[in-house]
């Protein structure tokens, strides 16, 4: 999903900002360490949360100096917090806001919170998730600051784990991709180093009692762990800001509410992004009406390979996960050529998002076509229908559908359903009738057709 990006200017700098939805209330995600304004639209479950949050305000987004498709600074004049508050009045009065809530994610937390106080004729309310009041220099020594930063530049951005902001995306192939990319974009080597820099030395705790606006704060841990010393992860605590942070800045602003939710994520849309958007809409709103399903027409496609058992029982298991990662590899690609959304991988089979049938037939037959290279076949099914967006994932009927199809589909063979052969008439596709089905779970026959050609 794209949003259109515009600039505000806050003395020399252009600030790169979006504004998506129009709730009655104003609301600025300010994020933490990079960030990048339009990529963060390719991740399905950070695009979901900002829909979430844009379906009870304003939301305003933005890149801070220095980061994403703002304007960047010299490494030896690193950005300093009331600068970058400057910016958030700059960003407020572009866009017409005379008062705005806050919410602040990691190191974006302490800025909302000298905002807030340096401002409280423009600030609503705060929220403040997974705060720190002061960086890693107070828990490090200079050496071992030094250390840290030299790792972070040497090997960027490999060099920040994808798993250690979101555990519970640390094995989603798809977000570990996007992450990487993102990375890169947001900030380079010399530009990462210098904001961590930055970052640890913030120390915002003078500021907290002076605030006097309404002040949630927002905390993950995993209630499996208790409440025992020790490793962060093993006291089930966020893995980047401890809960300790959270217990400080409850006692020490005035009247602060303070939220405990379940998990380990620092990101906020990773885990269960639903509860902490909920919690947010209710604090600003007083109701908490939850999300409204988003349903999309999308065009959906089911690949399986052929034998997959008998061929992993005769390779055994190494030779099968070597097969099985060319495999993906391949399906990757036409994927990408055609404009196809990877939506799961289920063993040795993809399910993926199209929206276009005629992409997706061509796509199916472009797999079909590759993978003899592996000495492999697969057989595919594709259905277009409307389906309901939860958590960067496509369900409902539609892909019940397309599934059962696809155990409709012989050998080397694409399926299609009726709506997909209608949808793409007039083009030069051929297809061979192959009779009504009964499929399982799905009132009705349902008329599917063979793809007999589907050249470009």
């Amino acid at each position: 999903m794209l949003h259109e990006t515009k600039y505000a200017k806050s003395g020399d700098i252009h600030i790169a900002y979006q504004v998506v939805g129009s709730g009655p209330v104003d609301l600025v995600f300010i994020p933490g360490w990079l960030t990048h304004v339009e990529l963060q639209w390719e991740e399905p479950t950070q695009a979901r949360f900002f829909r979430r949050l844009a379906s009870f305000a304003r939301l305003i987004l933005i890149d801070k100096r220095g980061v994403g498709l703002s304007d960047r600074v010299p490494a030896n004049q690193l950005p300093i917090l009331e600068e970058r508050i400057d910016d958030v009045r700059a960003v407020l009065d572009a866009v017409g806001s005379e008062r705005a809530a806050l919410f602040g994610v990691s190191e974006g937390g302490a800025m909302s919170a000298l905002f807030g106080a340096t401002y409280p004729e423009r600030t609503a309310a705060l929220i403040l998730y997974s705060t720190y009041s002061r960086g890693v220099c107070s828990l490090l020594s200079a050496e071992e600051l030094q250390e840290r930063l030299a790792t972070l530049e040497r090997d960027w951005p490999n060099s920040i784990e994808p798993g250690l902001p979101a555990p519970s995306l640390a094995r989603d192939d798809g977000y570990r991709r996007w992450w990487l990319t993102f990375m890169r974009h947001a900030a380079s080597p010399g530009a990462a180093r210098a904001l961590y820099r930055m970052n640890s030395m913030i120390d915002v705790r003078g500021v907290l009692p002076a605030i006097r606006i309404p002040t949630l704060v927002v905390y993950r841990r995993d209630a499996r762990f208790g409440h025992g010393a020790g490793a962060w992860r093993a006291s089930g605590d966020d893995l980047i800001t401890p809960a300790r942070e959270a217990a400080f800045l409850g006692e020490h602003i005035p009247g602060a509410k303070v939220v405990e939710l379940d998990g380990v994520d620092h990101l906020p849309w990773a885990g269960d992004a639903e509860e902490l958007a909920g919690e947010v809409e209710e604090f600003l709103t007083g109701v908490r009406r939850g999300p409204e399903p988003d349903r999309v027409l999308a065009t959906i496609m089911f690949t399986d390979i052929v034998r997959s058992t008998e061929i992993a029982a005769r390779l055994g298991d190494s030779g099968w996960r070597e097969l099985l990662e060319r495999h993906h590899a391949l399906v990757r690609r036409q994927l990408d050529r055609f404009r196809g959304q990877e939506i799961d991988t289920a063993g040795d089979g993809f399910v993926a998002s199209f929206d276009g049938p005629a992409r997706a037939i061509r796509c199916a037959k472009a797999i079909a076509d590759s993978v003899t290279a592996l000495d492999l076949e697969i057989k595919a099914a594709i259905h277009t229908g409307e389906c309901e967006v939860a958590d960067g994932k496509l369900a409902g009927i539609a892909v019940h559908i397309a599934a059962r199809i696809a155990g409709e589909a012989q050998p080397g063979e694409v399926l299609v359903s009726s709506t997909v052969r209608e949808l793409v008439a007039g083009s030069q596709i051929q297809f061979a009738d192959r009779g009504a089905h009964a499929l399982k779970g799905i009132p009705g026959e349902w008329r599917v057709f063979s793809v007999a050609e589907a050249s470009e």
